[in-house]
């Protein structure tokens, strides 16, 4: 054993003795009182709480409104509100007024879509985008290609996400006229509506989709889960 862990030992044993000497010195002292503490609750043995304080939300029942009003921002307007009150309902509900064709479609197509999906509607790997046609049939086989053909079950639900998402780099910046045309163009490349086909409001929730029994129905209704 070196010195320097001899002297470590010594010095330890030197402070318990002094602890223990200083007990002894103390034991004619009155011994050390615990805090007086309330009675013990019958059934737990746990020591009762003191007084319960009142919450404090007692004080804060009543606010004011006008109180959490910082001074920005502004009520919407209903122009603005309709800006973004574009959802369309599988029966059609909510498409707006216009048309287009398929041969309209077909050069919204190219200036605006066939950099990301292909000039052949499939797709470019390296963009992420995906393929709009082809695959009909394969849904729930190893094969499984899903597509607006193959996939989607309602026309009108189509044309909404275009309304709203694309094209990817300026989403929301087709017309509806636009958004109707190529539309109409990708229904026709998926052989679901002819060359002819022009869409609108009253024709395009007539179109009927590949899958559109593909899916089944939820027959519960729109619930508020919210207070």
């Amino acid at each position: 054993m070196s010195m320097r862990n001899v002297t470590i030992l010594a010095a330890t044993g030197a402070v318990f003795a002094f602890a223990g000497f200083a007990q002894q010195e103390g034991k004619d002292l009155e011994p050390r009182q615990a805090a007086d503490l309330t009675e013990t609750l019958e059934d737990t043995s746990e020591r009762a709480p003191k007084t319960v304080p009142d919450s404090s939300a007692m004080d804060v029942a009543e606010i004011d409104p006008a109180a959490f009003r910082f001074g920005i921002g502004q009520p919407a307007s209903e122009a603005e509100i309709a800006a973004i009150d574009i959802d369309v309902m599988p029966d059609g509900r909510g498409l707006p007024p216009g048309s287009g064709s398929v041969s309209d479609g077909k050069a919204v197509y190219q200036a605006e879509c066939a950099a990301c999906h292909g000039e052949d509607l499939q797709g470019i790997k390296e963009t992420g985008a995906a393929a709009l046609i082809g695959g009909r049939g394969s849904i729930g086989t190893p094969e499984t290609k899903k597509t607006i053909e193959s996939y989607w079950p309602y026309a009108s639900t189509v044309f909404d996400y275009i309304h709203r998402a694309m094209p990817f780099h300026a989403p929301g910046s087709l017309s509806s006229d636009q958004v109707y045309a190529v539309t109409a163009y990708i229904l026709h490349r998926a052989d679901i509506v002819p060359a002819e086909a022009v869409m609108s409001a009253e024709t395009l929730p007539r179109v009927e989709m590949p899958n559109r029994d593909g899916f089944i129905a939820d027959p519960r209704p729109d619930v508020r889960t919210y207070r």
